[in-house]
């Protein structure tokens, strides 16, 4: 089987004629608990293999629109991985590709983001996790996983985050508490949380997903796990009406630290990437 993402022969997976690129971006240095994250992307991807390519829901094939999986990066510092991620992904934005950055830890976020926030100007930000990572700094690095909203608050005003269900108290002043989805809150509603993500957010949305947004119990492989997540359908469901209501821009999915004996975790990831995007290409 091919070694790329999906297992795809080459017709559907060289650059040149691929809507879709995957960025695999190994690195994670800011990991501040369980390490493993820079396996994720290779996990991801041989896991992608096992994914069906018809899709039911949306009764497409989007592996036809082309999926091109590029060279990973790996960076000995912070510093240069960002700039690595920030000029791959500007190159493959200039080529048209809709880019989805696999992670290593939150940090790589980063550079594609800021290559999005570049190429595209007025953006807002999707942010799924389990904790709202605006420290300023963690164990001295401005760079830590623990601060990659922190950073992206600098480039980009709009930042609604959904599944937190952990934070620091340095945190709070620097929250737009209308913009914050607690896990809790949202596990004792409806969806009626769902429409009120998407009204916060602007037109045009970067989408980044730590798996940690899920609960324990179907995501055990990542570095800071926090009891009480978000469940698959509840994910599946604000990923639909975003690319309903929404034009998704870009995205990452980072924070799988893969294990050698549970693979679940790693085909979820996997499957939730290939869902997207089926909403985001199902009407072209």
């Amino acid at each position: 089987m091919f070694n790329n993402f999906g297992g795809l022969p080459k017709k559907f997976s060289q650059y040149e004629t691929s809507k879709i690129a995957i960025l695999p971006i190994e690195f994670d240095k800011s990991i501040s608990w369980l390490q493993g994250a820079a396996k994720g992307p290779k996990a991801i991807i041989d896991a992608s293999k096992q994914v069906e390519l018809y899709d039911i829901e949306t009764n497409t094939e989007v592996y036809t629109q082309g999926i091109f999986t590029a060279k990973s990066i790996k960076a000995e510092s912070s510093k240069k991985m960002i700039s690595q991620a920030y000029e791959k992904t500007i190159s493959l934005l200039r080529d048209e590709k809709f880019i989805v950055s696999l992670g290593g830890d939150h940090s790589v976020t980063l550079g594609p983001l800021t290559a999005h926030k570049d190429f595209c100007k007025d953006i807002s930000i999707l942010h799924l996790d389990a904790h709202t990572d605006r420290r300023d700094s963690y164990n001295n690095n401005k760079f830590s996983h623990a601060s990659i909203m922190a950073r992206a608050s600098e480039i980009v005003d709009n930042i609604v985050s959904v599944g937190i269900r952990s934070m620091d108290i340095t945190e709070k002043p620097y929250l737009k508490q209308e913009n914050i989805f607690l896990a809790e809150n949202i596990c004792c509603e409806n969806n009626k949380w769902i429409s009120n993500v998407i009204k916060n957010l602007g037109e045009k949305v970067y989408l980044s997903i730590d798996v940690d947004v899920f609960d324990t119990g179907i995501m055990p492989s990542t570095g800071t796990p926090e009891p009480g997540g978000l469940t698959w359908y509840q994910v599946i469901h604000l990923m639909q009406a975003l690319c309903k209501k929404k034009e998704l821009v870009g995205m990452d999915v980072v924070e799988l630290a893969p294990t050698k004996t549970n693979k679940a975790p790693d085909f979820l990831v996997a499957k939730l990437i290939y869902k997207i995007l089926s909403y985001k290409f199902m009407h072209i």
